[in-house]
């Protein structure tokens, strides 16, 4: 109830949204196919042949069907493009007549993206059957929620982190329980999960602020200036770590919960203290290799940056204490000391609600495991 009042309050009712042409980020894209390439010199008069000269035949845009001819620098920092390379351009919405109207940019991307997708989806189908449908119907929740709530709210000037916080609450409610059903078994993970968002919060308030983190890297201090409103940089940066720490704390919390049901089903008799600390062993290997695997990710995603920061000459520590570098060190530190904490939280919640469920079905299991186990078997099994 409160993340739904959350959102019907932070929810910019009303406000006009400015489109990325009107604020001047990026043009109108234009698809089209190379059907000639050949070496050229990058401008009129100049000898030499350190460009190519593409023929486009553009399949849309306020030309369609029509060939226009671009010239494209070969340097290494610059994608090459060949004849049947389907090419996206940017038209600058003036002059159609004029070829430096457009510009190749990229590459279309749309079908070999919808072919991954439907191999994902089939994939989680074909594990999950019914529960990986609803896990899939989460995580397109989970895409509508950030794209119609959380971007808007924080476009129209709310703060960043409380926006993040409501989002974020509302997606764990929606996808733990669509996904595992209504349940005390849901209720405890999202509760673990919820305990365990609240420690990185502070966390990350507190350690953003101590190491005086502003957020305005090249691309936010962009985007503040082209909006002309104020917009708090560090609440987008505490933002940015709660939404991408939910994510893992989802497989964490449940993995946990997961676990101790099983080991009550398995032995009805175990007490709360010996739930807990079967469970705890059982964290401890999956939290050592998720920690792991956050550090490596985020370490993954800056590797151009790090590799210019390696290239500068410049020492260890004064590479890890710059701005976009010391970001990353508090969103990975604090995100896996939540994923640490999230451990001993979800597992105690966990046990002290499972030894109070009623044991009959799993007495019966038990029993029957037992009586399985007690009939003779053949010589050399055992």
């Amino acid at each position: 109830m409160a993340a739904v009042v959350g959102i019907l309050v932070l929810y910019p009712w009303g406000h006009d949204q400015k489109s990325g042409a009107d604020l001047g980020f990026g043009q109108s894209p234009v698809n089209g196919e190379v059907i000639s390439a050949g070496a050229t010199s990058c401008s009129e008069g100049e000898a030499g042949q350190g460009c190519v000269k593409l023929a486009v035949k553009m399949q849309d845009g306020p030309r369609p069907n029509q060939t226009i001819e671009q010239v494209v620098p070969t340097d290494p920092g610059s994608p090459r493009f060949a004849v049947g390379d389907r090419v996206v351009l940017s038209y600058a919405g003036e002059y159609p007549d004029e070829p430096t109207s457009f510009q190749v940019v990229d590459f279309q991307r749309g079908t070999p993206l919808i072919v991954l997708a439907l191999v994902f989806a089939a994939a989680v189908l074909v594990l999950g059957r019914w529960q990986g449908l609803a896990a899939l119907v989460g995580l397109g929740l989970s895409l509508v929620m950030l794209v119609g709530f959380v971007l808007p709210a924080i476009l129209a000037g709310e703060d960043p982190l409380l926006v993040a916080v409501v989002g974020a609450g509302l997606i764990m409610f929606v996808v733990l329980y669509l996904t595992h059903g209504f349940s005390a078994r849901t209720s405890t993970a999202v509760l673990g999960t919820l305990l365990s968002l609240a420690l990185i919060g502070g966390l990350s308030a507190a350690f953003s602020a101590a190491t005086n983190l502003t957020g305005l890297d090249e691309n936010t201090s962009s985007l503040i200036g082209a909006l002309g409103t104020p917009i708090d940089a560090r609440g987008l940066l505490l933002a940015g770590i709660v939404i991408g720490a939910l994510g893992v704390l989802d497989d964490v919390t449940v993995t946990q919960t997961s676990a101790v049901w099983e080991l009550r089903a398995a032995n009805p008799a175990l007490s709360w203290r010996q739930l807990y600390g079967a469970g705890l062993r059982i964290g401890r290997d999956h939290v050592s290799s998720a920690v792991n695997t956050l550090v490596l990710a985020y370490a993954g995603a800056a590797l151009p940056m790090l590799l210019a920061y390696t290239l500068s000459g410049r020492t260890f520590g004064e590479i890890i204490s710059s701005e976009a570098v010391a970001q990353e060190v508090v969103r990975t530190l604090v995100g896996s000391v939540g994923l640490v904490a999230a451990v001993p939280i979800t597992t105690a919640i966990a046990a002290l609600v499972a030894v109070r469920e009623p044991a009959d079905r799993a007495d019966e299991q038990g029993a029957e495991r037992a009586k399985k186990q007690r009939r003779p078997g053949k010589p050399g099994l055992g």
